[in-house]
């Protein structure tokens, strides 16, 4: 049976007060061996705390939502949206160690285009939980096709994982990459071609680079 990931009113109505927070990481300092007393580590349960805000700000927001508003005015476009080297930061689920790597999004528009800076939204907001990396291109997908209601979505993930290359099997430099192809681009080999000759392309720079 598939797990169903808890909304969030039923993650807030459980949710431990800051106070809670800092306690808990003032006792894994001491588990570490550690004096959460001393000089250097009397502020560091509310930095973490503040630290984790950050980190997991993508728990309060509605990815679907930040799609909401589309434009018709496109001049009947029909050819692929690529916004590609998205930077995204995750945290593994297992280990809770930094997930660091890059997105392409792309998405081939049937009658609506939505702005660029969406999609690095919705790649921010999925990333900004605690993740594997296989849901995280399959939720950034999903809810694209969803909402938009595209051709087709297509979603490629390659991420340097921490709870690798810094312990366990102690292997730096390795990448992982995953993706997740629907509409015209799993069922259409042309279109998923075209897809790949555009990633494969030099960046070009603007003048504000």
């Amino acid at each position: 049976m598939d797990s169903v990931e808890p909304g969030p009113d039923a993650r807030a109505a459980r949710r431990p007060s800051r106070e809670e927070a800092e306690e808990a990481v003032r006792t894994l300092l001491r588990w570490a061996g550690e004096d959460p007393s001393r000089e250097g580590l009397h502020d560091t349960p509310p930095r973490v705390v503040r630290s984790y805000e950050e980190f997991f700000r993508g728990y309060a927001t509605d990815p679907a939502a930040l799609l909401s508003r589309t434009f018709a005015e496109v001049e009947d476009y029909d050819e692929i949206v690529l916004l590609r080297d998205i930077r995204f930061e995750s945290h593994c689920e297992h280990h809770m160690v930094p997930i660091i790597g890059r997105a392409h999004v792309a998405y081939l528009p049937r009658h609506r285009v939505v702005g660029i800076s969406k999609l690095a939204r919705v790649v921010d907001v999925y990333a900004r939980r605690l993740q594997i990396q296989e849901r995280l291109t399959a939720q950034i997908a999903n809810t694209i096709n969803d909402v938009l209601q595209p051709h087709g979505v297509a979603v490629i993930l390659e991420a340097g994982h921490q709870c690798m290359t810094t312990r366990g099997v102690h292997r730096p430099g390795v990448s992982m990459v995953t993706s997740r192809m629907l509409g015209a681009f799993r069922d259409n080999r042309s279109t998923r071609q075209e897809l790949m000759a555009m990633l494969n392309r030099p960046s070009v720079a603007t003048p504000f680079e």
